[in-house]
């Protein structure tokens, strides 16, 4: 039994999951998988390291150099392996040790882990039957417990201040590069690290996924900032939308088109609803007002640990989602060399509907010229 009370509940949940699905091993790599059960994040090199699971045991494939840093975060036993000796008689003794051996095992492998690491444990087992993790330890993260919630919550909160900060510094000419600066200087005063940014000035908002470049901001320009920090090994993720000047009449028309679609997507995520039913509402929305080829993504993706995790809410998944879930809602239009429109959520789903982690309003921001 572990000492580590977070770890044992775990532990004990994802034994539940693996009677109900008839899954024999887990076994999970040095990833988030392995963060969220154990605690363990162990350096990620080509160093095979591996946490296997079975209904009655737990332990830890382990390099020797690794070891020391990795038991401050758990008792669970470690198969330790050298440089000089491999990490084959090791895993072997695992095996043994998790009565892995018999032929035709279900096995869940983490599917972030190396392919290598993969194809080492599956050579040492016979004629395994073998899935991902989306029954398993997907399943289990993807409901986030009061924990989470609250570290979650406490890095939106932040984000909330870090844009609204961002906008408050816009100052004709500055590029996109010093804003990006003057946010994760935010982050970096409050506790927070910069888990991503795009800042995104004009015509460089048309880009969904732009990188934050040279393009300085100019009078009457749009500005769309989509922005998270990482606090207490959480993220945060957010996108306002907003003027440095005066807005013009299709700006602000089809900003009105793009808060709707959030507005109906918010409506139609609710416990049991598909995925693709969410994702449907907002592109309906948008796909009404003439703007449907200018939608170019998905309207969401969950997050936890990772910024970006399952459920994801495309257009074509038939994943039903679950009180706990937390995921994005994040519609958009992009107007090629002109500008790009995007505003998102994050949401936990509760059993009455989606509750937003951010406080800051959606509404258009409008900034005044200020050289």
């Amino acid at each position: 039994m572990t000492a580590f009370p977070r770890l044992q509940s775990r532990l004990a949940d994802l034994r539940t999951r693996m009677e109900a699905t008839g899954t024999d091993l887990v076994a999970l790599g040095p990833s988030s998988h392995m963060a969220w059960l154990s605690g363990v994040h162990p350096h990620g090199d080509e160093r095979p390291v591996m946490l296997l699971v079975t209904r009655d045991y737990a332990g830890f494939l382990m390099p020797s150099l690794n070891a020391a840093s990795a038991r401050q975060s758990t008792d669970l036993p470690f198969h330790l392996w050298r440089d000089d000796e491999g990490p084959h008689a090791a895993l072997q003794d695992m095996l043994s040790a998790c009565q892995a051996n018999r032929p035709g095992l279900s096995v869940v492998l983490d599917e972030t882990m190396r392919t290598d690491f993969s194809l080492l444990l599956l050579d040492h087992l016979q004629a395994p039957n073998r899935r991902f993790t989306d029954d398993t330890v997907g399943a289990l993260r993807a409901c986030k417990d009061a924990a989470e919630f609250d570290a979650i919550k406490a890095a939106h909160l932040l984000n909330d201040r870090a844009v609204e900060a961002a906008f408050d510094a816009l100052r004709l000419g500055m590029t996109e590069r010093e804003l990006v600066q003057i946010i994760q200087d935010f982050y970096g005063a409050n506790g927070a690290t910069l888990e991503f940014c795009s800042v995104c000035f004009g015509p460089s908002g048309s880009f969904p996924h732009h990188t934050p470049g040279a393009t300085r901001l100019e009078r009457d320009m749009p500005v769309l900032l989509d922005t998270g920090c990482r606090l207490n090994g959480y993220p945060s993720d957010m996108t306002r939308c907003g003027y440095f000047g005066t807005p013009d009449t299709t700006y602000t028309e089809i900003f009105a088109v793009v808060d709707q679609a959030v507005r109906a997507a918010l409506a139609a995520a609710r416990p049991g609803a598909l995925a693709r039913d969410v994702d449907k509402a907002a592109r309906d929305v948008i796909t009404a007002a003439g703007y449907g080829d200018r939608f170019l993504h998905r309207t969401g993706h969950g997050l936890g640990i990772d910024i970006h995790e399952p459920p994801y809410i495309t257009a074509t998944s038939e994943t039903p989602l679950s009180v706990g879930n937390v995921f994005s809602i994040e519609p958009g239009i992009y107007l090629e060399g002109r500008f790009g429109l995007r505003l998102e959520e994050i949401v936990i789903l509760r059993p009455q509907g989606p509750e937003v982690f951010s406080n800051m309003p959606r509404d258009l921001i409008v900034r005044p010229l200020v050289g």
